[in-house]
Parts: C-alpha cells; sequence; structure tokens
C-alpha cells in the first residue's frame, strides 16, 4: 500500500473558501501517470499537482485534470509554492518549477508567490465570422465587443481565446454553451475561452474562465490566463511595464479570486509574472 501525502489549496486568495482549489499532493515515491491522472479525477478540482522537491531551490511539477495532464497550471503553482513555504519545506527567496511547459523562475515572497509565464505569443486574431460564432456559444452578440478589441489566441504557456465584452454587466451576463464552447476550444487547439471587461479603481480587468473541453465549466481563478490578458492589454497600451495589474475573477461563483500580474521589458522580450497568495483548506493521507 502506498500512502500519500495530499492537501488542497485556495490559490489566489488570503482566505479559506475563497479563490481557486487546487490540490497538491507531495508522493514519497515516483507515481506512474495513470495512478496521477486517477488521483487528480478523485480529487475533481479543475487542476491537481504533483510536486517532487529536487533540492531546496528546485521542485518538479506534474499537472492532471479530472480529464488529462497539462504543460502548465498558473494557480496550481501558486498553490504548490505556498504549500511548501507553509510546511518549511522552502523558503524565501528564487526557485525553479520544472514543467512541461519549461523551467519557471519562482520566487517567494512572505505569503506572495510569483511565478515566471513562457514569453507571450499572439497566436492568431479570429475573424468577423469566427468572432460572431464565440460570442453567441455565451449567449452574446458581437456588439457585446467593445470598439476596437477583437478575439485573440494568446499563450503564456497555456493557449486560451481572450473574449473583450463591453461592461461588468455583458460579463455577468454571459450564459455559456459547454458544446458549443468545448468544439470550438478544440478547433482553435486552446484550453479555454477568457472572458473579460474594463476594470475599474478597483482593478485593472474583470474576468471569467471557461475550459470546459477539459472537464472545467467555469474556472475562479486562472494565472496562465491573466498572464495572457496581461500581454493582450499590453499590446493595446493599456497595461504599462512596471506597474502591477490586479485581475478578479470568480465574483458569480461565490469564489472571489485576485490575481496580480507584472509585466518588465527587456529589449525585444517581453516578461509577465503572475502572483498570488494561497491557503491550505484540507489536508489528508491517502492510501492507494
Amino acid at each position: 500500500m502506498i500512502f500519500v501525502r495530499a492537501f488542497v489549496m485556495d490559490a489566489f486568495s488570503s482566505r479559506v473558501f475563497g479563490g481557486n482549489q487546487a490540490g497538491v499532493v507531495l508522493p514519497d515515491r515516483p507515481l506512474s501517470d495513470e495512478l496521477m491522472q486517477q488521483i487528480a479525477a478523485e480529487f475533481k478540482h479543475s487542476e491537481t499537482a504533483f510536486v517532487t522537491p529536487e533540492d531546496n531551490k528546485t521542485v518538479r511539477i506534474k499537472y492532471f485534470t479530472p480529464a488529462g495532464e497539462v504543460d502548465l497550471c498558473g494557480h496550481a503553482t501558486i498553490a504548490a509554492f505556498a504549500l511548501l513555504r507553509s510546511q518549511n519545506m522552502i523558503g524565501d527567496g528564487s526557485h525553479t518549477a520544472r514543467t512541461r511547459s519549461g523551467d519557471l523562475r519562482i520566487d517567494v515572497e512572505g505569503d506572495t508567490v510569483w511565478m515566471d509565464m513562457a514569453p507571450p505569443k499572439l497566436l492568431r486574431r479570429l475573424e468577423a465570422g469566427e468572432a460572431e460564432e464565440l460570442y453567441r456559444a455565451f449567449g452574446l452578440s458581437p456588439e457585446a465587443a467593445p470598439d476596437g478589441f477583437a478575439p485573440e489566441i494568446i499563450s503564456t504557456g497555456l493557449a486560451d481565446i481572450m473574449l473583450p465584452v463591453r461592461d461588468h454587466e455583458q460579463l455577468m451576463a454571459a450564459v455559456q454553451n459547454e458544446h458549443a464552447v468545448t468544439e470550438l476550444s478544440r478547433r482553435y487547439d486552446c484550453v479555454g475561452v477568457h472572458m473579460f471587461c474594463p476594470g475599474d479603481e478597483t482593478c485593472t480587468a474583470y474576468c471569467s474562465n471557461f475550459a470546459p473541453l477539459y472537464d472545467i465549466p467555469e474556472e475562479c481563478a486562472t494565472g496562465t490566463s491573466n498572464g495572457a490578458l496581461t500581454y493582450y492589454l499590453y499590446r493595446r497600451g493599456i497595461v504599462k511595464p512596471g506597474h502591477e495589474n490586479v485581475f478578479l475573477q470568480g465574483e458569480h461563483m461565490g469564489r472571489p479570486s485576485e490575481i496580480r500580474s507584472r509585466l518588465t521589458e527587456n529589449g525585444d522580450q517581453v516578461l509577465i509574472r503572475i502572483g498570488g497568495s494561497a491557503v491550505m483548506s484540507m489536508r489528508c493521507e491517502m492510501m492507494i
């Protein structure tokens, strides 16, 4: 019998019952991909991170949804490093996360974890007919889009469709057709749709995230998607280098989340970092 330490962390929140829950597993021996998939399905959270410290500065992480393995998950990474710090397995400072998406720098600053995103890439802009089909998959008309904003597929490790809407009322009015969004996500080879509207004095943008292709009808906090949104807004002059951005997500799900980002320029390169805190809501030992 294998005994596995497992935890539930509420990521991008400073309190229990907020943010986005992620499973975090600390195995004391190597686990097969099949077993990790079964554990993720048992947890039923959008992602479960399987964490193996290689030394005090390097951690290997594999991520599984209930449906399959993914290359990277922002909120599960934040959850994993917050857990490691709470268990005194790491301290403040810079660390490396080894993932299928590549090696990422992670900075731990007290209760806040900052992680590098993969280099941002604009993969494509959706044409007018494609955009109309996408809006209608959420019960919205194409007129829901703000002037000068078009849906685009952007990746900072995972590809998502950035879907702008005019205001908070439109964001809250969206009703997803899961089958349609699943098929569109498959067609465009992306994880899902990140819908957003302009923010106010409290935040840079309000967001909702949908990934039914991976059995996640809606997600209340997404690091990689808000990294992609940071780049989308940067290309339009809304996000400025050196400023800290705040994205609010998960309101109508009853799990308000706060995701932060920073963008810096280095010559022709753009670096995006996502930050947030996480708190433990559950711990257990699995017997397999």
